[in-house]
């Protein structure tokens, strides 16, 4: 591994794709979702046309809610398990989740906020900032240290499980849902149906639009799509991943 930190620990930033496991390693599929979201966020800061720009916050909304649901309920949890002992790190792990209530609280101000209105790019930018520091956090510390611990074979597990998570997730800002298991998870399930609703209520008739006012006859189709879709998701996810459950990954001995 190359350059280390302060810390002593090497960044997944700086580190190869061997290094962090393979392609399936929870490291790599990490630093490639916080590529996609540093993307989006550059997309947004080059987009001078009101309306696209919300539209690409709304994407960049649905794949940070996505990827921080798999961490609090895949990828956290595991860290504390693996390092029980290092009582300030739960610390980090408490530290990222409080910010993930902050972006969360944002959002849900955003899908509500014309793009062209005052103070519209200020929020953004506000999420923006948490979300980049965040993705430090993880790349320098977090995830390094989770490294040191488990083999590449646990990581690429812990990867799979929390793909299957982040396919199955929530799609919209639920700033009231705990962010920690079991609430999280029990609370996951209802709300990733309900947001698949939204999203295809959404996609067809927008609000204030004629059809939005006749979706009401069609809704039960509707709920019927996105039962099968979620369903669809996490079970693909799951068999590709050889998990039939939660992950239940120990420290090697």
């Amino acid at each position: 591994m190359t350059n280390p930190r302060r810390n002593g620990l090497t960044s997944v930033a700086d580190q190869s794709e061997d290094e962090r496991g393979g392609p399936g390693s929870i490291l790599s599929r990490q630093s490639a979702d916080h590529r996609d979201l540093d993307e989006l966020m550059h997309a947004y800061e080059r987009e001078p046309d009101a309306g696209a720009r919300g539209r690409i916050v709304a994407e960049l909304s649905e794949r940070a809610l996505r990827h921080a649901f798999a961490e609090e309920t895949v990828l956290f949890p595991v860290y504390r398990r693996f390092l029980p002992a290092a009582g300030g790190d739960d610390e980090l792990t408490r530290h990222i989740e409080g910010d993930h209530q902050r972006v969360n609280e944002v959002l849900e101000d955003l899908q509500r906020a014309d793009p062209s209105s005052a103070g519209y790019d200020a929020e953004v930018r506000r999420a923006f900032e948490v979300i980049r520091h965040d993705a430090h956090d993880e790349e320098d510390d977090l995830l390094p240290r989770l490294q040191q611990v488990a083999s590449a074979r646990q990581l690429r597990a812990i990867g799979a499980a929390w793909e299957a998570a982040r396919l199955g997730s929530p799609t919209r800002p639920h700033p009231k849902v705990p962010r920690r298991p079991p609430g999280n998870v029990v609370a996951g399930a209802g709300l990733a149906l309900s947001d698949r609703v939204q999203d295809v209520v959404d996609s067809l008739a927008p609000v204030g639009s004629t059809r939005r006012a006749v979706c009401g006859g069609v809704l039960a189709g509707l709920i019927g799509a996105a039962v099968v879709v979620v369903v669809e998701e996490v079970v693909a996810a799951r068999t590709r991943a050889g998990l039939s459950g939660n992950c239940r990954l120990r420290p090697s001995t």
